[in-house]
């Protein structure tokens, strides 16, 4: 059934021929985008629903989420805004009540927290294993994942596990969970970071994937400038994700490569992190990309749109730039062309602002403006 979209006051297209239109209109049939235009030549459809002078971008794309976790870390985060620093230890908490977790618990609060994010305006999510650190909970981690998300990643290498050898454990890594993962996921991942692996064993890794027809992705320059954006730029990275500490030659092969620098603000506010150089990213000619990194610990929020204001309002992001990385940016990160615009061919995700336009998400921030959202063309809620 063809459904027309009219009446819409600003349509976001991220189309480079359809632009941003006015007095706009769309067509969705049969889970895709049939056509976008004025409204004045809209074509006929089955049904007309029209939204009244309003706002409509396409859906979010949240491209770095860590969804499939059990537990709390409350006490965590009330300890960091008391003044003590972020470290990445505070992972093997979550690990533990993962285990401890039934599938079923797993899954339903992954589902939860999709549909928190869909509510949203979220209609297309990544998110990764990480929180099982064992074949077999690595392996069940990305079986309920892939249940429920759009993109699912492996991110086996997230930290050592306690007490265990990492070199025997990025063996691990590269062989028997990796093979136990392989028929669910899509990409491979490594916390390149001091604390977790070193610049020779996130190598090992993500060349282990790479073999088994894997995407690799990175988190890099988390904690301080290090070997994660290099490492990503020469293994051709689908993306190199937080970016908060980048040295003038990180800027430079981010530039000049196809890898997306995927930024997390809510991650840096929360881990009292600077904000990633978003300015200097764009400036540079790089790809940027939004994303929540929605997890227990360093980052639990499913709000995109709040991504968004804090880069308009905090990283001197344009709202049209961080809309544009909110959506296409993370399709980029994601290799993906099907999400993230609203042009004909394209997956029929729409989300439609209370607000005339899109300038009102850091216009009015912490306002909840999402009106309506279809995802594959079925409207939601």
């Amino acid at each position: 059934m063809a459904i027309l979209i009219t009446g819409i006051g600003e349509l976001t297209t991220n189309d480079p021929e359809l632009g941003r239109l006015h007095d706009a209109a769309l067509v969705l049939d049969g889970g895709v985008v049939a056509w976008a235009g004025p409204a004045a030549q809209a074509p006929a459809a089955d049904e007309r629903v029209d939204v009244e002078g309003r706002a409509v971008l396409p859906g979010w794309v949240d491209s770095h989420t860590h969804l499939v976790f059990a537990g709390d870390r409350t006490a965590e985060f009330e300890a960091r805004m008391a003044g003590k620093p972020y470290t990445a230890g505070g992972i093997a908490v979550t690990v533990g009540a993962t285990r401890e977790a039934s599938d079923e618990q797993l899954a339903a609060n992954l589902r939860r927290h999709v549909e928190e994010a869909a509510a949203q305006g979220t209609t297309c999510l990544e998110t990764k294993t990480g929180y099982g650190l064992t074949v077999a909970d690595e392996a069940r981690s990305a079986r309920i994942a892939a249940t429920v998300a759009d993109e699912v990643t492996y991110l086996g290498a997230h930290l050592v596990p306690p007490g265990a050898d990492p070199e025997s454990y990025v063996d691990l890594v590269c062989g028997e969970m990796l093979d136990a993962v392989v028929p669910h996921v899509r990409w491979a991942d490594v916390f390149c970071e001091t604390g977790a692996f070193d610049e020779a064993q996130s190598a090992r890794v993500l060349k282990a994937a790479a073999e088994r027809g894997l995407g690799v992705r990175v988190h890099g320059n988390q904690l301080g400038e290090g070997p994660g954006v290099r490492l990503a730029v020469e293994l051709g990275a689908a993306s190199v994700d937080h970016c908060t500490y980048l040295s003038d030659e990180d800027v430079e092969a981010l530039a000049a490569s196809d890898t997306v620098a995927t930024l997390l603000p809510a991650c840096d506010l929360s881990t009292r992190q600077p904000l990633a150089p978003a300015r200097r990213l764009l400036d540079a000619g790089a790809t940027v990309a939004l994303a929540s990194n929605a997890n227990p610990g360093s980052s639990y929020t499913t709000s995109m749109a709040f991504c968004v204001t804090t880069a308009v309002l905090q990283m001197r992001m344009t709202v049209a730039e961080a809309v544009w990385s909110a959506t296409a940016g993370g399709a980029r990160a994601l290799r993906r062309d099907d999400v993230g615009y609203l042009r004909p061919g394209a997956r029929a995700d729409v989300h439609v602002l209370d607000a005339p336009s899109a300038t009102h998400l850091a216009y009015r921030p912490g306002v909840p403006l999402t009106h309506a959202v279809w995802r594959r063309g079925e409207r939601m809620g």
